[in-house]
């Protein structure tokens, strides 16, 4: 071996060493992987940014921020929700879950899907009084499932798309990876379906502050919309759809004033005065088509992107004491929206905006994000401590799942390239306002792209000083004893077993450049080893620090470090048994 072969394995097995250690974040790890390989001579400095530029880093923001899109819609929160209301068993609510975001992950990043659906099921499991960590768990494990389907599906998708063009000029397209993702997803969801019983039934989350102070009985107005599927409906009916979560405490119509009686039938332009969870709240109005009062008004000020809305409750001394938003001419010389107000112990009959605020009010305030601390300070309220609230936020429902659809085909047609795809996706979803800009940035996990960024010309300089090809003929000089089938299960459980360890997209970044040389060593094509790399490196169920998706439930479920063996084991086993003859079956060596 040469000197910088050498220097090249070294600086990989000290990254390797600080990914295990933990004592830097895994960016920061990746950062102080490329300032090593330029000092000791492996990456040049002119070739040390190229990451950057690189079609990865753009398709996983792009991916990233169509996620977000659809997250904000609504839509498939919405739709899940509806048939949940017909699904009572553990079993039957858990196919329903762990199904919904499968496919989800096929079609946005599986980060996404997940965080998209962990809401829903942990109001299913406090409905049904069940620890949210029977649900939560298996849903982690079916989104990376899921994400083996498309290219845009996880990340290692879209690096072994890369590595296989430089090898042959020809890409993974969209779609390549579905035969095999489809199989690996279904035998995963029967697993899950009758494995989630090997996890213990007795985790709880350790409440947080949102927790501490969740408000439960919000009140808002909104309007029946025209096509509103309340139109038509009685009251009682109308709370039974939304299993009793949201209440009808007023209703509108002309001399009608009060509380309605459950017979009376709601009407198109009825103004309801609605109480309930903020999160439920936001679901009726979503699904039912109803028109948040001071939505679209002159006043909630600036562009879309611009307007948010903040919890706060009214102190001793507040200028609001005594006086309603009406009074106070609230949007007209503030410029801001009293949408929603909760008050401990009552029943709000009135519009929030007609209500005489005592200290001790939970208000919820619609306006410019750059003015509502002010206008909080000059009102004399106390923001509470942030939590997600999407309540009053405008969303189009069926938007952005048209740009992300416009997106696939046109990349997995081959019509324009995946990156050139999605970064225009991503840029018509916030030109349109089906995503406000600051949320954009938000969605992006940037530490993400730093690390593959940084790591992109790392993995190279195992190409360029030939460290990858002394690997791939040690392994290539063990394999060479094996069956063909042996050589491709050997590269997906060399990546299943390293993936805990690195990042999922940093195990890619490493392991797929070995096994396409591992491949030609053998005298193999080298699409099935590369998608076994991906398979392997996306199916991490054995820590909780492998892939986002496991960390992301660690705290909602209350899991142990030891419970995702529990359930992972046996599941990474199957993958492995069965993945490698699917991958040959589909990708014949």
């Amino acid at each position: 071996m040469t000197t910088p072969q050498w220097l090249s394995i070294a600086t990989l097995a000290g990254m390797m060493a600080l990914f295990v250690w933990g004592r830097f974040r895994y960016d920061v790890t990746a950062v102080i992987a490329l300032l090593a390989s330029m000092v000791v001579g492996v990456v040049k400095p002119s070739e040390a940014f190229s990451g950057f530029s690189d079609d990865i880093v753009i398709i996983v923001g792009s991916a990233l921020v169509m996620s977000a899109a659809v997250q904000r819609s609504g839509l498939i929160d919405g739709l899940l929700m509806r048939i949940a209301t017909r699904v009572r068993s553990t079993t039957g609510q858990l196919i329903l879950l762990t199904t919904t975001v499968g496919f989800s992950s096929a079609l946005i990043k599986n980060v996404g899907a997940l965080a998209m659906l962990m809401p829903s099921a942990v109001q299913m499991a406090k409905k049904e009084d069940r620890s949210p960590s029977v649900y939560l768990m298996p849903m982690a494990f079916a989104s990376l499932l899921g994400g083996l389907m498309t290219l845009i599906g996880t990340s290692p998708n879209i690096i072994v798309s890369r590595v296989r063009e430089e090898m042959t000029g020809e890409p993974f397209r969209m779609f390549d990876y579905l035969p095999t993702g489809l199989f690996l997803l279904l035998m995963g969801l029967v697993f899950l379906a009758l494995g989630w019983r090997l996890l213990p039934q007795d985790r709880q989350a350790s409440p947080g502050l949102g927790e501490a102070i969740d408000i439960s009985a919000y009140a808002i107005e909104a309007t029946v919309g025209q096509g509103s599927s309340a139109i038509d409906e009685t009251v009682a009916l109308f709370t039974a759809r939304h299993e009793d979560q949201v209440q009808v405490t007023g209703l509108l119509r002309g001399a009608m004033r009060g509380a309605p009686d459950g017979d009376v039938m709601i009407e198109e332009g009825d103004v309801l005065i609605l109480t309930g969870h903020p999160d439920a709240l936001e679901r009726v109005i979503v699904t039912d088509r109803l028109a948040l009062a001071g939505e679209g008004k002159e006043g909630s000020g600036g562009p879309p992107d611009n307007v948010g809305v903040i919890e706060a409750v009214v102190s001793s001394d507040s200028a609001l004491i005594g006086r309603t938003a009406g009074r106070l001419l609230m949007r007209e010389r503030l410029g801001i929206n009293l949408i929603a107000v909760s008050r401990a112990g009552a029943t709000i009959t009135n519009k929030p905006g007609q209500i005489s605020l005592r200290a001790g009010d939970v208000i919820v305030l619609q306006g410019p994000l750059d003015v509502l601390p002010s206008r909080l300070k000059q009102l004399g309220a106390l923001p509470l401590a942030e939590r997600p609230l999407r309540l009053g936020s405008a969303r189009k429902r069926w938007l952005p799942i048209a740009i992300l659809a416009v997106a696939m085909v046109a990349a997995g047609s081959g019509t324009v390239p995946a990156a050139v795809a999605f970064f225009a996706a991503a840029a018509v979803a916030v030109i349109s306002g089906a995503l406000p800009v600051n949320e954009a940035y938000e969605a992006v996990e940037w530490p993400i792209l730093i690390m593959l960024a940084a790591l992109i010309p790392v993995s190279a300089s195992l190409q360029t000083t030939g460290a990858s090809d002394v690997i791939a003929e040690a392994l290539a000089a063990f394999a060479v004893q094996l069956p063909a089938w042996g050589a491709v299960a050997l590269i997906l459980v060399a990546a299943m077993a390293v993936t805990p360890f690195l990042n999922n997209a940093a195990t890619v970044l490493v392991m797929a450049p070995i096994a396409a040389v591992f491949a030609t060593e053998l005298g193999y094509r080298p699409e099935p080893f590369l998608i076994a790399t991906a398979v392997g490196a996306g199916c991490d169920f054995l820590t909780p620090i492998g892939h986002q998706c496991n960390t992301l439930v660690l705290g909602p479920g209350g899991y142990r470090f030891g419970d995702y063996a529990r359930l992972g084991a046996p599941l990474s086993v199957l993958v492995a048994v069965m993945g490698t003859p699917l991958i040959l079956y589909f990708w014949p060596l």
